[in-house]
């Protein structure tokens, strides 16, 4: 069966989701974010030093250089950009170590929240004083994340409880950012050749998409609900899910089990506890494909801070406010692609086709190849990352290769960071997108399936090469035959 024969439905065990409509920023209020993000940009990076920034070869402020003051204007900013300085913070394969490690902070660190302010938004959205649902509610938060700040409490049967409350006012603040982002990082790559711009660029589509889903706090209930019963369905036994308390919750709030952990990449924790996170991360990547390809639905964020080794020997999965959802196109194309992998030859040739239904015959122009050219690219882009130990792949090459061909394809050096290098593989990949859309190509509907799906490799691709070096993503070719004939 090709795409082209089946209807594009949601999945049924997807759990249901509605995501909150943004507001519409006014030219006030643009203005004055504009000039706050210009000023935290200018503070931050006037303590580099016109002196070192000369020094920069070919205007390119080294990593070590540009990480700590981009991380401290992140956090001046705060909300839509700490949630984008999440994705740095768990992906050193596409963004350099030096980014990633300065980015931690972003993973778990927020402005604070009055607790005035929190306890006023409970009161209101529960309908209730805060002594009616909690015996005791820690005045100080467990967790301060992008959108949201967390609490420790104790319900009033004493069970122990983790409460989630949106940030006052985050919806015109993330509606805000998400206009102004675009023409902020254009000009951080103008300004200082940063290679890093190029990548935050291919994930700023994806990220306007989820946001909204995850300002109702309803549609993470509902996820946590689904999820801990496909756990039990599957016996993944070492991975916990919190239950959620919907007569708790509402829109803007949300009460949930407490899970008693630390951060999955704590090595001084893991050693302090003696733990070891290879078997759970293990059954975590396994998980991951059995809903994927089974029930075509999975956690879409799975960032370092979201995951807890618990005390009890388990991995908790916390914070499912982004679920992927696969289509039947999308899973199709994932599973053609699995079975490529896992040496069914026909397989590569529907991967290679569907790549030029989505993007068009421009894909190839682009890239100066033939079908036949493309194929043997695609097949030697996609086949080492999934088939070779984690310490041995880079799942930054295969999210590069293709622009990197392209580049070579037009005369430009992509590993040349000079600004107007950086400039040029700008404006080449606009000119290519627009050349796709002209074309009859999908480009210009960015599909959230494959960004969600690329981005929870990157991630897996960290916790694969801090503890499992030796083994490949797909280390079991058995279990995921057996799954795909399933899927069939």
């Amino acid at each position: 069966m090709t795409p082209n024969e089946i209807p594009s439905t949601l999945p049924s065990k997807a759990p249901r989701a509605h995501p909150r409509k943004l507001p519409t920023p006014t030219k006030r209020s643009l203005s004055a974010r504009g000039a706050f993000i210009a000023a935290a940009f200018a503070r931050r990076f006037s303590k580099i030093g016109i002196q070192q920034a000369r020094k920069a070869k070919d205007g390119l402020l080294p990593p070590a250089l540009l990480a700590k003051p981009l991380r401290l204007a992140f956090e001046d900013l705060g909300g839509t950009f700490i949630k984008f300085g999440q994705i740095l913070a768990s992906s050193p394969g596409v963004f350099g170590p030096e980014i990633s490690d300065e980015f931690r902070s972003c993973l778990d660190t927020g402005p604070e929240v009055p607790l005035a302010q929190v306890t006023a938004i409970i009161e209101d959205e529960l309908g209730c004083s805060l002594s009616d649902v909690f015996a005791y509610f820690d005045p100080n938060p467990i967790g301060r994340a992008s959108i949201a700040v967390v609490h420790r409490a104790t319900l009033l049967d004493g069970r122990e409880v983790a409460v989630k409350v949106l940030r006052p006012g985050i919806e015109h603040l993330v509606a805000t950012d998400l206009d102004l982002m675009e023409p902020m990082f254009e000009l951080l790559a103008r300004w200082t050749g940063a290679q890093i711009a190029g990548a935050i660029f291919q994930q700023l589509d994806g990220f306007r998409l989820q946001i909204g889903e995850e300002m109702d706090l309803r549609n993470e209930a509902r996820a946590m609900e689904t999820f801990r019963n496909l756990n039990t369905e599957l016996n993944l036994d070492l991975v916990a899910v919190p239950e959620p308390f919907p007569e708790f919750s509402s829109r803007s709030v949300l009460t949930m089990e407490f899970l008693d952990g630390f951060a999955v990449d704590d090595l001084e924790g893991v050693v302090a506890h003696g733990a070891d996170p290879a078997p759970l991360i293990e059954q975590l990547i396994r998980g991951f494909f059995m809903m994927t390809v089974k029930y075509r639905v999975f956690h879409g964020d799975v960032h370092a801070g979201n995951l807890l080794l618990l005390k009890d020997g388990r991995i908790g999965v916390i914070d499912w406010g982004i679920v992927g959802r696969l289509d039947d196109e999308t899973h199709w194309f994932l599973c053609r692609m699995l079975a490529a992998v896992l040496g069914e030859q026909q397989a590569w040739d529907d991967v290679t086709a569907h790549v030029v239904k989505t993007y068009g015959p421009a894909i190839g122009e682009a890239m100066g190849m033939d079908d036949e050219q493309l194929a043997l690219f695609i097949r030697g882009m996609i086949e080492p990352v999934l088939l070779k130990p984690f310490g041995e792949v880079s799942f930054a090459e295969m999210m590069n290769a293709t622009q990197v061909q392209v580049a070579k394809a037009h005369g430009v050096e992509f590993s040349d960071y000079s600004i107007r290098s950086v400039i040029k593989r700008m404006r080449l990949q606009r000119r290519i997108h627009k050349m796709a859309t002209d074309s009859g190509g999908l480009m210009s509907d960015f599909d959230r399936g494959y960004f969600l799906l690329g981005k929870q490799l990157m991630y897996f691709e960290r916790y694969g090469k801090l503890f499992l070096k030796d083994s490949p993503i797909l280390a079991d070719p058995e279990f995921l035959r057996a799954l795909l004939q399933e899927a069939a």
